[in-house]
């Protein structure tokens, strides 16, 4: 192994950009995550960076399984919608429309 290594990456320490709660996206500039534990503004939050989360999403889009997902940080949902959005990852099963939230396999930041 390279000597210059310092870890896979899956998950990260990052500073919060927001009050954060166990569970929700957050995103530190192109940075997306899943934040392990509660964070208040500003204060270390360990976030998942890889791997499947159930996560909100936008309601009433209808996804199939693949389709890329992109982070709305206005509304703090994964959706379906590129534009404006910062993208995330695949859909890893199918969501109908309408519903609450979908499965997401993140890919870490592209």
């Amino acid at each position: 192994m390279a000597t210059n290594y310092i870890q896979k990456g899956d998950n990260l320490t990052v500073t919060a950009p927001e009050d954060v709660t166990s569970g929700r996206g957050l995103l530190v500039s192109a940075l997306f995550g899943i934040a392990m534990t509660d964070a208040l503004s500003g204060a270390e939050v360990v976030v998942g960076t890889c791997g499947v989360y159930e996560h909100a999403k936008t309601s009433a889009q209808a996804w199939t399984q693949g389709v890329a997902l992109y982070w709305d940080n206005t509304n703090k949902v994964v959706t379906s919608t590129a534009s404006g959005n910062t993208k995330i990852g695949v859909a890893a099963a199918a969501a109908a429309n309408p519903s609450a939230t979908g499965l997401v396999r993140l890919n870490g930041t592209f």
